[in-house]
């Protein structure tokens, strides 16, 4: 097994990048299945119940029920990498199961600049878009005190 040291942080931080990345993960596909792998556990479906707090910092509460799609898979020297992604994508549970495994290998930071640099960097991008069209569209509410002799 060929597993690198991974800080807990930055296996969150790709973990993040993967699971927000959607169809855009599909663009790797030809070379992230090019990889030997078997399945641990099948790409499947189920729901995750979503809590929530008022104001951030009160009680929990349950919000509703998302659907999730998980998936584990096992590289040919037994690392293992494993996906929670939201929604019903078989394939993109598969992707970013494959990938988690393939950045905590040997080339684990051949996979960060190739991968998860380029996808965080779109996602930058469209996050950055996406704050522009809304502050476009603010309005500054201001309380005009009329005075009255």
């Amino acid at each position: 097994m060929q597993t690198a040291k991974i800080d807990h942080t930055q296996r969150q931080r790709w973990m993040q990048v993967l699971a927000r990345a959607g169809q855009d993960l599909g663009d790797y596909s030809d070379i992230l299945r090019g990889q030997a792998f078997r399945h641990v556990r099948q790409p499947e479906t189920g729901m995750v119940m979503v809590r929530g707090r008022m104001g951030g910092d009160g009680a929990p509460f349950n919000l509703g029920e998302m659907s999730v799609t998980r998936c584990v898979v096992q590289l040919r020297d037994g690392t293992t990498g494993y996906s929670y992604v939201a929604g019903r994508s078989i394939e993109h549970a598969e992707l970013a199961a494959l990938a988690d495994a393939l950045l905590q290998g040997a080339e684990g930071s051949r996979w960060q600049a190739d991968l998860i640099d380029p996808l965080q960097a779109l996602q930058h991008t469209r996050a950055a878009l996406r704050d522009g069209q809304a502050a476009a569209t603010r309005v500054d509410f201001t309380t005009l005190v009329r005075g009255e002799d």
